[in-house]
């Protein structure tokens, strides 16, 4: 019999009181945070230290680490031809008497900052061309690497049975969700994970491999609102997007917007909406 992880209490790091993490990190990595500038995410903390570096740090439940571990950030150091942060060093822990990990990593410091705050965009950043090309060199020698990792976006393993799902639930014109190419994916290319005016993806915790189109799925995704923008991913990642995996990464996409849990204020609904009748039609054909 399987026996299920336990489940870890849910926390916002946004409002939760950290000092003590806090403290426990700088102590392991013998670093100074800056308090004044630190970075607060639902799950996530970062912060620059005193010798000019980056600390990023992330709290999950057991039940959201699978068998591969987590040490994402660390394996995508052996990453070639991929603009990243440089990875020095990590450490990680369990928070006593919690079924929770903790996990600390110190990288390189970036120039630019992340192109956006969220996930997604409402206006233009306005990019230039040296960017969208560092962007399709990355993903281009990404999916060339070779790893044993699965990816886990949101956290959660990826697999054939969760895709035909998922598709089933919310496009059931859709009669078959097979995925005919699976290769190394970053899992969580939103505009808040990549950097620029010089480009740069960062926070690597969830990759590894997945179906073909999934980041350039999720970059496009997150542009919806800004259809110029959308329009461009389409088309410097036209060979990932018009495929038949990416067009199912894309409705994998849009199926957390226009789904059962669809959002009436959020501004991705309605061109989601349009782009998943698109996509359904041309899996159809």
């Amino acid at each position: 019999m399987t026996v299920s992880p336990p489940v870890a209490a849910r926390v916002d790091l946004r409002s939760q009181p950290v000092e003590d993490v806090l403290e426990h990190v700088e102590g392991a990595l013998h670093v100074r945070l800056d308090r004044q500038a630190l970075v607060r995410k639902r799950r996530s903390l970062g912060g620059r230290t005193e010798r000019d570096t980056w600390v990023r740090i992330e709290r999950r439940g057991f039940e959201r680490i699978g068998p591969q571990g987590w040490n994402g950030t660390e394996a995508a150091a052996v990453l070639q031809g991929v603009e990243m942060p440089e990875w020095y060093r990590g450490v990680a822990w369990r928070e006593p008497g919690e079924p929770v990990m903790w996990r600390a990593d110190e990288l390189e410091l970036l120039a630019s900052p992340s192109v956006a705050k969220g996930a997604l965009v409402l206006e233009d950043p306005g990019l230039p061309d040296t960017w969208w090309a560092a962007l399709n060199a990355s993903l281009d020698a990404l999916a060339d690497q070779q790893t044993p990792r699965i990816a886990t976006p949101d956290t959660v393993t990826i697999t054939q049975e969760q895709v035909t799902q998922t598709l089933g639930e919310v496009f059931p014109g859709i009669a078959d969700a097979r995925i005919e190419r699976w290769a190394p994916a970053h899992a969580d290319l939103t505009w808040a994970n990549v950097v620029g005016p010089e480009f740069s993806i960062i926070d690597w915790e969830d990759w590894g491999m997945a179906p073909r189109g999934l980041d350039a799925a999720t970059l496009w995704g997150n542009a919806l609102a800004v259809p110029a923008l959308a329009d461009r991913v389409r088309q410097e990642r036209r060979a990932d997007l018009e495929s038949r995996d990416g067009r199912l990464m894309a409705l994998y996409f849009l199926s957390k917007i226009v789904g059962p849990h669809a959002h009436a204020e959020d501004p991705l609904l309605a061109p989601a909406r349009k782009e998943s009748e698109r996509l359904v039609a041309e899996l159809q054909l």
